[in-house]
């Protein structure tokens, strides 16, 4: 349908694309044209059909794959994918190479493109015969990171390489000061270290503060996951992206709200323990309320304290009075919604995983749980409506609305980033718990979120907030 002008110019009639026919660059971008070599024989026209090597191909579709990626052009980025495996190339080296492309343009480490890059494969993973699927899922996740460092400029990390310690690396992060944090990861990775060696730091780490609502303890557990399934080829870049966001963390716990979390914890081991605490005993509890009650919790027992914070942030994710997502005259510390309940079921999954694992950083863990449930709290409605939103059946329930997520209709990739990691964050605790009162609640709560509106944009809260505090600058 194409027609010819100039002689060498092919243009697509449907999108008016332009080709030059003499080399197969798409003047306007987007895919290109295949060339064959071409010579005239006296009054014959010869053409080269030979194959090119697979090395060529996979080349060269890396090298188009590159540049629908520094573009974010979402279709191109799916046709490039698709063609990387109709050579017979591994699907994945185009999420490896997605990383280098983009781990330095993250100016402040990780970002939800990378933790949602461990869950989507993980869903690859457990589709291998839909190739369909699969693509959906390599396509999320290199289309994310392709939209997080749009039009981003590089920022380089510091090439120094010292051994690891921990208590300096410990150190180093709590002054941040990253070229020292990122010098010993360096000094690791060189001298035969890989992430398992690091983890423990990089797990105390991502506790030592109430750092960032949750999302350092997530990011840490995350990058593990990517670890395993893309191989060392992305350990450092990974790792030195970690390290940035860690360093840039907000430290939650030296805001007046969650100041008492630090006296907390430095208090734990002198605690008397009264008993292991429900579910229920933290409704309605504010913060500092929510800590006192963990801090009270029988001593050398986590698991049992962690069952009940789990379900204390479930019920308030089944409680969230939604009427605070819609107000427009919120104080800006009410600025609450959907993903602030949806964290506190994250976190509990990264908790669990991260604190069983290092077990002197459970006291840390569940009191952050505790500021999580007391936080949310002051936003829910006295009474679940459990009988509405139950879930008999965990096992279809999951399958219906993983399967949801392979056509999830958001354009924002942060929205489908955090359905796609709280039902696989859900789905992990159940397979761990099991039936009971957390689980019902949390599969409850769930239920509730997938089935609510969620505002993501506030237009007029925005406005009256900005007046607000600019008038102050009068």
């Amino acid at each position: 349908e194409g027609t010819v002008s100039d002689g060498c110019t092919l243009t697509c009639n449907w999108h008016n694309w332009k080709f030059d026919l003499r080399n197969g660059d798409n003047l306007y971008g987007g895919d290109r044209l295949r060339t064959y070599p071409v010579e005239l024989r006296d009054d014959e026209v010869w053409i080269d059909l030979t194959e090119p090597t697979f090395d060529q191909k996979r080349a060269e579709i890396l090298g188009n794959l590159r540049a629908a990626f520094e573009d974010h052009e979402y279709d191109r980025l799916a046709r490039e994918l698709e063609r990387l495996r109709l050579i017979g190339g591994d699907p994945l080296d185009a999420v490896g190479e997605a990383i280098l492309w983009s781990y330095e343009r993250m100016e402040f480490g990780w970002t939800h493109a990378y933790a949602g890059a461990a869950d989507w494969l993980r869903l690859y993973d457990e589709h291998p015969q839909d190739k369909e699927i699969q693509l959906t899922c390599l396509l999320e996740t290199v289309g994310h990171m392709a939209w997080d460092t749009l039009r981003e400029e590089r920022y380089p990390y510091a090439q120094d390489s010292v051994p690891f310690n921990e208590t300096r690396f410990l150190d180093a992060l709590e002054r941040e000061d990253e070229d020292s944090a990122v010098a010993m990861i360096r000094g690791a990775l060189s001298s035969g270290l890989h992430f398992a060696d690091c983890e423990g730091g990089l797990t105390r780490a991502a506790l030592a503060h109430y750092n960032d609502f949750g999302h350092s303890l997530i990011y840490v557990r995350k990058a593990g996951d990517l670890i395993q399934r893309l191989g060392v080829s992305v350990e450092l870049p990974l790792l030195l992206s970690l390290v940035r966001s860690i360093r840039y963390a907000v430290r939650e716990d030296r805001i007046p709200e969650f100041r008492k979390y630090s006296s907390t914890l430095a208090q734990w081991k002198k605690r008397s323990g009264k008993g292991t605490p429900h579910a229920g005993d933290y409704i309605g509890l504010g913060v500092n309320r929510a800590l006192t009650r963990t801090a009270a919790s029988t001593i050398n027992e986590p698991e049992p304290v962690y069952e009940a914070l789990l379900g204390a942030n479930a019920r308030n994710m089944l409680c969230f009075d939604m009427s605070w997502q819609s107000r427009c005259d919120n104080k800006i510390q009410d600025n609450v919604g959907w993903l602030d309940f949806t964290h506190g079921i994250t976190f509990a999954s990264a908790v669990r995983k991260q604190c069983s694992t290092f077990t002197d950083t459970w006291p840390a863990g569940l009191l952050q749980l505790a500021c999580f449930s007391g936080r949310n709290a002051p936003y829910t409605k006295e009474k679940a409506d459990l009988q509405k939103w139950r879930i008999s059946d965990p096992e279809g329930f999951f399958g219906d609305a993983i399967d949801g997520l392979f056509d999830h209709g958001r354009d924002e990739y942060i929205v489908s980033v955090h359905l796609l990691k709280t039902l696989m964050a859900a789905r992990d605790e159940w397979h761990a718990r099991g039936n009971g009162e957390p689980t019902e609640l949390m599969l409850a709560a769930l239920n509730r979120f997938l089935n609510s509106p969620l505002k993501r944009k506030h237009v007029r809260r925005t406005a009256r907030q900005a007046m607000q505090f600019v008038a102050r600058d009068a």
